[in-house]
């Protein structure tokens, strides 16, 4: 469908895109903006994204920018100019940029031809990763009123996609969706008594790259130590290592030097490999949205793949009994908001804009708090815009010159040693002489020839000295006060929408344990009919479809069923389970082999919460 979405905002139309993971959305936008004078404005939650994208783009010679965590207020600026003023074509941000003092000072000035917004299911309420500055994007549509919007998202409801279109104020909305059929990708459950055992067996069984899914960092590691010990290369990866680290371990899974990445679900975004034959999960993930996106990194390249989902009883009875550990009481939410400003030092009136280190363990430590409860209460505090916590954090070194041009040449004779990294700043950082800016420690390290030690040794020299200002690399978490410190007492949090989100987040896990517990029909046309598909058939390739087809009917028992099955479907949807009850003596099996050859036909549509109905014939 990339052609029809192109000609569509070509035509200057807002446009949602419903395209799924590997589905290639990024075309979607880059073509039409290439195609017209100006620049696309690419608004996406994702750091990794947009570094990832930006460097393609540079690939194949066409400028683009990017604003994200880290750069100092002068990169900004620099980088609001030059998409104003410049030869550029695309500037990535992310949501909360569009709100800073900078950047609504230069929002005239963008010779916007789109505005794209990535991950665009986070901009509603009823999605699965709601985040409050996604609702406030349509903000700027007051400077642009003329340029169209591509939302983009690869999981999104019925519900959720009307919501886009809504808080976007789409004026008359396109919608394209492309079919959530993935013939290649087989899906299977397994409850299994080993999951490492049986994660073995498959690795050995499928050939090829595979990633596995995790819930928590320690068993990511654990994990793929055993499998080292089975002979099985493997590697691991989270969001807790440093970011240098985090990018080699990347790259080695992307080039395939290592055959298996153990990860939670920090992996994933942005990668490009399309020759991933296994994506297993060994914990469930509490939704269908992210379970699909990330079993769909499997078999992009069109090529035999699988999806596969590990769980024990235990496993179903954590994931039930999850809402009520996701959601604290608003009194431990105002406890957390208390004790954070406490161990942060931030003073009731006091913190908006500012961005604060937050070491999470030690402060779980020292307040002897739950670390999931205090991680819940501030995704609490933040769906209620009162600020941002980010745990995946790579903030850059920062320098500037704090001495004159005299004293720096006075120093330089007195000081040898330091010459050749004082020359190497001042050739290579424009403007660090009246600017603090971003540098680059590794690449200094490597010109230099000075080893890291050395060469942060030798900054904090400089700056001992009174030469430079050096603030280090920072990779700790950070919380940025959207709003000044509130007193606990009056933290202003929407009740009505928590409950809200309480009982979305139930309805979520109820879904995903269906998936679990199918028995009986098709996880692909499942996934489909969750996300409004209805012209999904049985894929044949899923576990539940393997089963079906070992499952033979006489042509008399099939006709009998056939004929008992159509004489019984109503025009609405209604529960299936009503359906047995009436052909009560008949196997479940047999029923479902003619289910399936209805569905397939398209003569029946079957949904994901298990109800049936007469499809609407086409004249």
């Amino acid at each position: 469908m990339q052609t029809e979405i192109v000609e569509s905002i070509l035509a200057g139309n807002d446009t949602l895109a419903l395209l799924p993971t590997g589905g290639g959305k990024s075309i979607c936008f880059q073509v039409p903006a290439l195609c017209k004078p100006g620049i696309c404005l690419v608004i996406s939650p994702l750091i990794a994204l947009m570094k990832d994208q930006v460097g393609n783009l540079a690939k194949r010679n066409i400028p683009a920018l990017s604003i994200h965590s880290g750069m100092s207020y002068y990169d900004v600026r620099d980088t609001l100019q030059n998409a104003a003023y410049g030869q550029f074509k695309f500037l990535y941000v992310s949501p909360e940029r569009l709100e800073t003092k900078l950047f609504k000072e230069f929002m005239g000035a963008l010779p916007l031809n789109l505005i794209a917004v990535d991950e665009a299911h986070c901009i509603s309420a009823w999605g699965y990763d709601f985040r409050p500055p996604y609702l406030r994007i349509a903000n700027i549509k007051k400077y642009f009123d003329n340029i169209p919007i591509l939302a983009l998202t690869a999981s999104a409801t019925p519900m959720v996609q009307k919501d886009i279109c809504d808080k976007l104020q789409f004026k008359s909305p396109t919608i394209f969706r492309q079919s959530f059929e993935r013939p290649n990708l087989s899906y299977s459950v397994f409850k299994v008594d080993s999951k490492l055992n049986k994660l073995i067996e498959i690795l050995q069984k499928v050939t090829g790259t595979g990633i596995v899914y995790c819930r928590n960092r320690r068993r990511t590691r654990e994990i793929a130590h055993l499998l080292q010990i089975n002979n099985i290369s493997a590697d691991f990866y989270h969001a807790g290592l440093p970011q240098n680290e985090r990018s080699d371990k990347q790259e080695a899974f992307i080039k395939s030097n290592i055959r298996v990445m153990v990860c939670t679900n920090a992996f994933g975004m942005g990668i490009d490999k399309p020759d991933v034959r296994s994506v297993v999960h060994v914990d469930l993930p509490d939704n269908l949205e992210s379970y699909y996106q990330e079993a769909g990194r499997a078999g992009r390249d069109g090529k035999k793949s699988y999806a596969v989902l590990l769980y024990s009883n235990t496993d179903t009875d954590d994931l039930a009994a999850l809402p009520d550990q996701k959601f604290p009481s608003i009194k431990e939410i105002r406890n957390v908001y208390q004790a954070m400003a406490n161990f942060l030092q931030i003073a009731v009136g006091n913190g908006e804009g500012l961005y604060y280190s937050f070491n999470l363990n030690e402060f779980v430590k020292n307040f002897k708090l739950n670390a999931n409860t205090v991680v819940n209460a501030l995704k609490a505090i933040e769906q209620s815009g009162h600020l941002t916590f980010n745990d995946q954090v790579f903030i850059p070194a920062k320098i500037g010159f704090t001495c004159s041009k005299e004293v720096l040449n006075d120093f330089e004779l007195q000081h040898p040693t330091f010459e050749n990294l004082v020359k190497y700043l001042l050739r290579s950082y424009a403007g660090i002489f009246d600017n603090i800016v971003s540098v680059n420690e590794k690449m200094l390290s490597k010109i230099t020839k000075l080893p890291s030690a050395a060469l942060q040794n030798q900054l904090a020299q400089l700056k001992a000295f009174g030469i430079l200002d050096y603030q280090p690399v920072i990779e700790t978490p950070q919380v940025h006060f959207i709003q000044n410190r509130a007193s606990a007492g009056h933290l202003l949090l929407n009740q009505d929408q928590y409950q809200f989100r309480i009982k979305q987040y139930q309805q979520r896990v109820a879904t995903m344990l269906q998936f679990v517990k199918l028995k009986h029909h098709c996880r692909s046309v499942f996934i489909g009919n969750y996300f409004g598909d209805e012209q999904m058939i049985p894929c044949g390739i899923c576990d539940n479809c393997l089963k079906q087809k070992k499952v033979v009917l006489t042509d008399s028992q099939f006709q009998n069923i056939y004929k008992k099955l159509t004489a019984l479907l109503p025009d609405t949807l209604v529960p299936l389970q009503a359906f047995f009850d009436q052909l009560a003596g008949i196997p479940t099996d047999h029923v479902w082999k003619v289910i399936d050859y209805l569905q397939s036909e398209h003569l029946i549509v079957v949904d994901h919460q298990g109800h049936i109905k007469k499809a609407k014939q086409k004249v």
